[in-house]
């Protein structure tokens, strides 16, 4: 099977969309399918304005249209709702062809942080674009109950998975000497802007030591207000994985998150979460077992330092890529069913 990925996100940034989806192309590939991903790797496009990471693409429809003829997919995905998703639905909608989408962030709310535009035209933008798939894919089935009272239809559940072979536990006698300063050491890990709600955390009056693992627009910012913290800057790969792994408890203060991939990277390396009762958090953590939940931060903070770390890695080794990318590809659909695809 021919399956094209499109997405507005793609290397070199480093975010949970972009992880997930190069898991998932890369768990179809081993299946036996054929993969492209159409993304903005060598095209003219402008940084996005307050996410300079994201590139938008400043001929998408061209773009899409041309490796669509070339590759002559079976299935399409649409992953993103940037230029290139857009020029893809379009495309698809001409040529009567049928599609899936997947529904990775809040949109609607990450748009309300930055700009005074009411949540409500966000979400009338959402329910028009993913109303002309066949399935939305979204992370969760608390997600997916919110997302069906705002009027969007068609969805499927899928999860998403962990490389337990990156994110791995370390021993004491490393963990305890990577992350400097007193312990405990309660770790931020992702992108430092707005909507990650990343000075919820360092506001906490917490023992040990805060360390922020990542970037962002709100960095620069941040890191003046909060000098005491320790900022690491981004990271990738096993470095990043050995410092994640020496947190006593990962702090995931983000309200709008979908899932949060990075709440099952820190339970993979053996690390608890501290997170809010809320939607991503609601769909990775039980409490008392591989983290915990609480409208006070800080209280859960605290009360993550209990949580056995082989727990949490127990918690981690059964979310699979493979079991993932398997849910994901019983999603597809035809984009010809006519001609036998």
């Amino acid at each position: 099977m021919r399956t094209a990925l499109v997405t507005d996100a793609w290397f070199p940034q480093i975010n949970g969309v972009v992880r997930t989806l190069d898991q998932t192309a890369r768990h179809l590939q081993e299946m036996g399918d054929e993969v492209l991903v159409v993304s903005s790797a060598g095209q003219p496009a402008i940084a996005c304005p307050t996410y300079p990471e994201i590139p938008l693409v400043l001929h998408p429809y061209r773009h899409v249209r041309r490796m669509f003829q070339e590759f002559r997919p079976d299935t399409i995905h649409i992953a993103t709702e940037g230029p290139l998703g857009l020029a893809a639905r379009f495309w698809c909608r001409r040529q009567g062809a049928r599609f899936t989408t997947s529904l990775h962030t809040r949109f609607p709310e990450y748009v309300s942080a930055r700009y005074p535009i009411p949540l409500s035209w966000g979400y009338a933008f959402l329910r028009w674009f993913h109303a002309g798939a066949t399935r939305t894919m979204v992370s969760s089935l608390s997600l997916a109950s919110e997302l069906q009272q705002r009027g969007i239809r068609n969805l499927a559940v899928w999860g998403r998975g962990v490389d337990t072979e990156l994110f791995r536990p370390i021993p004491d006698s490393e963990r305890l000497a990577m992350l400097p300063g007193p312990r405990p050491a309660f770790v931020y890990f992702g992108r430092v802007a707005v909507e990650k709600n990343v000075e919820d955390f360092l506001r906490l009056p917490l023992p040990g030591r805060k360390h922020v693992i990542g970037d962002g627009p709100q960095g620069a910012g941040l890191r003046r207000r909060y000098p005491d913290a320790n900022w690491l800057g981004m990271m990738e790969g096993i470095r990043l994985s050995r410092h994640l792994a020496s947190a006593d408890v990962m702090v995931f203060p983000s309200r709008t998150d979908t899932l949060g991939l990075v709440v099952l990277e820190a339970n993979a390396c053996g690390v608890p979460v501290a997170a809010y009762p809320v939607t991503g958090p609601l769909a990775t953590i039980e409490n008392g077992r591989n983290g915990v939940m609480d409208r006070d931060l800080g209280h859960a903070s605290l009360e993550a330092l209990q949580i056995s770390r082989p727990a949490c890695r127990a918690a981690a080794l059964a979310c699979g890529w493979e079991k993932c990318t398997e849910v994901f590809r019983s999603h597809l659909t035809p984009a010809f069913p006519s001609a036998g695809t």
